[in-house]
């Protein structure tokens, strides 16, 4: 064996590595991620609108009953129903999805709080279960917060 031939097994491969051990996704599964991503969003947003901000803007008895318990009343509980609002249609704004998931998460934060402490833990799962998805859509969407400094800022 000559000094410039290397052995076969020692040789770079010159196959193609498979994109699963470079890590580079597949277009058709980044573009179903991203479907995914999205309707998750229009679900939550579905939730947050018309399921728990509608009641408090309604004032449907139950939501009253909720909040005078908590000791907030009318106020707070037409302030917390316009946040989510704000956030349900912010989620569906390309610009706003990172910032309005964390804002809800916030939200969800205080709820669990709230739950635990004035209602004895009484539903304190719905909270934490709906503060997964928002986390996992403001990771996902956090490319768009600089887009909203540029905005903000004047620059774009």
């Amino acid at each position: 064996m000559s000094e410039t031939a290397a052995p076969a097994a020692l040789a770079p491969s010159a196959a193609p590595v498979p994109s699963t051990v470079t890590g580079a996704a597949k277009p058709g599964r980044r573009r179903a991620a991203r479907l995914a991503l999205r309707a998750l969003q229009v679900l939550l947003a579905l939730f947050y609108a018309v399921a728990s901000a509608l009641p408090k803007l309604i004032a449907y008895p139950a939501a009253v009953e909720s909040f005078d318990r908590i000791g907030w009343g009318s106020a707070g509980m037409y302030a917390i129903g316009a946040l989510e609002l704000a956030g349900a249609i912010a989620l569906l704004t390309p610009v706003l999805q990172s910032v309005a998931a964390m804002a809800l998460s916030g939200l969800m934060v205080g709820a669990f709080i709230v739950q635990l402490t004035v209602f004895d833990g009484q539903n304190a799962a719905t909270p934490l279960i709906l503060l997964v998805p928002l986390v996992l859509i403001a990771w996902a969407r956090r490319e768009q917060n600089a887009r909203l400094w540029g905005l903000v800022r004047g620059r774009m």
